[in-house]
């Protein structure tokens, strides 16, 4: 009846835990919940698209997760990607037009609507909300295949193995135990046959961690509540444990290595006309506080309205009446306003990209001359000065039409530009992020730098934050990835960190040839392009602030300050929170032995040591309070000066098997020590002094286990939980001795003091026999 009782109340437990673990990750996932741009009372805002309501006008850009069924009422170049809805594996153009045709059209061929689980791949555009929720085309879909799935980590499926070995182990020892005690008394009564089933009950129960799952769970959703706290939004509990031996991280320059608050510090050229310029040729939105965009197009923005030019002013007087959007191939954008007598259009994009299309350059003074060798050479000699000082340098251009072009997607529409000028946004570096990858170097990780920005102005932030990329030769840029072949690229990968000018493409060849050479990779990413890479990196990370929506849903976790120190203390609170599960499992593994080897050897010495009820109460009231305080140990202090862990070793890897045996070795000497101790007086002493000494061995060794190699009276960090877990279960275990009738159910009985300070000081001896032992290993060469 009581194993019954403890078997379910264990049950209970596990449930209310792994309810509890779940419903704080759903939490962590509403941080990264999409949101959208929505227009409301005439003021771009950005909010939750669980909020949207039907009559919203959302504004849609390249990345965005379509966040409702949305009639299109303005589109630029806007293409979705629908298979998930219909099957269609190719991007589908968008138009606002009002369709032609029979009223029953399928999804697919409604070209005027943009559909919730949808996600913008180019262009932009705006639209009204027509239904939300489970009234969209999608949400029909969900509601007649309504499936869930749950996801074990690899930690809980070596743990299920584990149990599944000691399982088969267990019985086999029980059953050898069951008939050991038959051969040696032939023709015994059926309460010895009992009797002998009762004790291989007890090895049973005795060999099986409870408290294992418990203990897992709690310390897995415990460490993924602490690393939302640090920034780090963990979005598959797999990533935990990936964390923990990344080797490589691939990390994107503007916003993750850098402030992400641009600001432009240089021009030349025009002035007046680049602010024009640079506020045109821009889908940056202006709210009452700031600018909602891009951060480079929202800092371009704010240039432009520091030399007195509003967006907003700007955008009623030149209305833009077409475009041709970014796009990262062609490294530029283009936009067509209208204008007294035709048409305005403005040009921006990297200079080297934008200079081959000039044929004329804008003065200072206003007159326009023919671009010559030596204008060419002026304009990119003042790109290289300002990349050296590690700008991000943007070139705008223009031309005067009379009509707005037939084809915008004509490669003449970018051609027989004048040039007007450059504009240099500095970007300072993180202070925090030196000092990470400071951290990732001693910890043996590999930082990696991957930017589009120009080759020298990659260098010289790289030079600035330390990533040993003096040579020239250790920058790769994307003409020199797209040269190389597969073999190539793999031996660079070895010893390049730094990479500019790449294309999204080259990012998943990098990160594709770092995994060929066996490297746990991370990879930042936050534009729809970076979703490849994402997915094929060990660890997609997604930014919380800058990324689209289309990123943080392929991310396994999400950085809500956008920083890299914040990827690095992800990884140290990883390594930290499979650490200390290593912990827990050894002092329950050793735990459990103790009590096995205590019991298999009275057996076979022919007494009887405990009951099935003793070790139940040890194994899920005396063990389980301290293994939950072992996995909440702060980090130890060089934990961040070990290599990356080999992500294949076993949970008992390292050494932890020997430990475990040794271990539990020891305590049950002390508990047969003890039994012996209390045998002269009466059984029920002898079973008493054992059942404390064992419980309290088993508490005390806990302490041990704070570090598998240094001192337990070598102070580091500060765990209140220990030894308030301690006290809680040394107080449980007294009292079913001191309270009144317990002693009586649990067949124990009062020890005098003598006894008692007899049976605590047999099992602190477990401190000093394993300080021995680390003693002698730290003595090692």
């Amino acid at each position: 009846v009581i194993i019954l009782a403890v078997v379910i109340l264990n049950a209970l437990l596990g449930i209310f835990q792994e309810g509890k673990a779940e419903r704080a990750i759903l939490e962590l996932k509403k941080l990264t919940a999409p949101t959208c741009r929505v227009v409301r009372e005439g003021i771009p805002r950005r909010m939750p698209a669980e909020d949207l309501v039907p009559g919203d006008i959302v504004l849609l850009e390249t990345g965005d997760l379509v966040p409702a069924d949305i009639r299109l009422i303005l589109v630029a170049g806007l293409e979705t990607m629908e298979a998930a809805l219909t099957g269609e594996s190719l991007p589908v153009g968008k138009v606002q037009c009002l369709l032609t045709g029979p009223e029953d059209l399928p999804p697919g061929d409604r070209k005027n609507m943009a559909y919730l689980g949808t996600s913008v791949v180019r262009g932009r555009g705006t639209g009204v909300v027509t239904a939300t929720g489970m009234d969209t085309e999608i949400g029909r879909i969900a509601g007649i295949l309504g499936e869930t799935s749950g996801e074990k980590t690899p930690l809980q499926l070596k743990l299920a193995r584990l149990s599944r070995i000691l399982s088969i182990g267990v019985l086999l020892i029980c059953l050898f135990i069951f008939l050991l005690g038959i051969l040696r008394n032939p023709g015994a009564s059926g309460r010895v046959l009992l009797d002998q089933f009762l004790m291989a009950v007890s090895l049973a129960v005795a060999a099986i961690p409870e408290g294992l799952v418990a203990v897992v769970t709690i310390v897995l959703s415990l460490g993924v509540t602490r690393m939302s706290v640090r920034k780090a939004i963990i979005r598959r509990l797999t990533a935990v444990e990936t964390l923990g031996c990344t080797q490589v991280i691939c990390s994107d320059k503007t916003g993750t290595l850098t402030r992400n608050r641009m600001t432009v510090v240089e021009t030349t050229g025009h002035s007046e006309q680049l602010a024009l310029a640079m506020v045109l040729c821009n889908d940056a939105v202006e709210s009452d506080e700031d600018f909602l965009g891009d951060p480079t197009e929202t800092a371009l923005a704010r240039f432009a309205l520091g030399n007195g030019q509003s967006k907003r002013e700007l955008e009623s007087r030149f209305a833009r009446v077409g475009e041709i959007p970014f796009d990262g191939d062609r490294k530029r954008m283009t936009t067509f306003h209208e204008e007294a007598g035709g048409i305005l259009q403005f040009t921006k994009g990297a200079p080297e990209v934008l200079l081959s299309r000039c044929t004329r350059v804008l003065l200072e003074s206003g007159l326009e001359v023919d671009m010559s060798p030596r204008w060419q050479e002026t304009i990119l000699e003042e790109n290289h000065r300002m990349a050296c000082r590690a700008l991000r340098v943007l070139a705008a251009a223009r031309r005067f039409r009379e009509v707005l072009p037939a084809d915008a997607c004509d490669p003449e529409t970018e051609e027989d530009l004048t040039f007007i000028g450059l504009a240099g946004l500095a970007d300072p570096v993180r202070e925090e992020a030196r000092e990470a990858i400071s951290l990732c170097r001693r910890a043996g990780i590999r930082p990696v730098m991957i930017t589009g920005d120009h080759r020298t102005t990659a260098l010289a932030v790289a030079r600035e934050l330390e990533l040993g990329a003096d040579p020239q030769d250790q920058v790769l840029t994307g003409n020199d990835l797209s040269s190389m072949t597969d073999g190539e690229l793999e031996n660079r990968v070895l010893t390049c960190n730094v990479y500019a000018r790449v294309q999204p493409e080259h990012k998943v060849r990098i990160v594709r040839a770092l995994k060929r050479q066996g490297y746990i990779t991370a990879m930042t990413g936050d534009g729809v392009n970076d979703a490849p890479a994402l997915k094929v990196a060990d660890i997609g990370v997604g930014m919380g602030l800058t990324g689209t929506d289309v990123t943080r849903s392929v991310s396994d976790m999400v950085l809500a300050d956008d920083n890299f120190a914040t990827i690095v203390s992800a990884v140290e609170e990883g390594r930290r929170i499979y650490e200390n599960l290593r912990k827990a499992v050894q002092y329950l593994l050793s735990s459990n032995l103790s009590e096995v080897l205590a019991l298999l050897s009275a057996t076979l010495m022919g007494f009887r040591l405990f009951s099935p009820v003793h070790i139940l109460w040890i194994n899920l009231v005396t063990d389980t309070f301290p293994a939950v305080a072992l996995g909440l140990e702060e980090a130890e202090p060089d934990l961040m000066n070990r290599p990356p862990r080999d992500p294949v070793e076993g949970i008992l890897a390292g050494g932890l098997g020997v430990s475990v045996l040794y271990q539990g070795a020891l305590m049950a000497l002390l508990t047969l020590a003890s039994w012996y101790s209390g045998s002269g007086v009466s059984p029920e002493r002898a079973t008493t002094m054992a059942f404390v000494t064992l419980s309290a061995a088993e508490v005390f060794h806990c302490l041990n286990l704070r570090s598998r190699r240094e001192s337990v009276f070598r102070k580091y960090g500060v765990n209140p939980w220990l030894p308030a877990a301690m006290a809680f279960s040394l107080g449980l275990t007294l009292g079913v001795l001191y309270l009144p009738g317990l002693a009586d159910i649990f067949r124990l009985e009062r020890l005098p003091a003598g006894s008692l300070v007899r049976s605590l000081g047999l099992a602190l001896l477990v401190i000093p026999m394993v300080e021995l032992v680390k003693l002698l290993n730290r003595r090692k060469p």
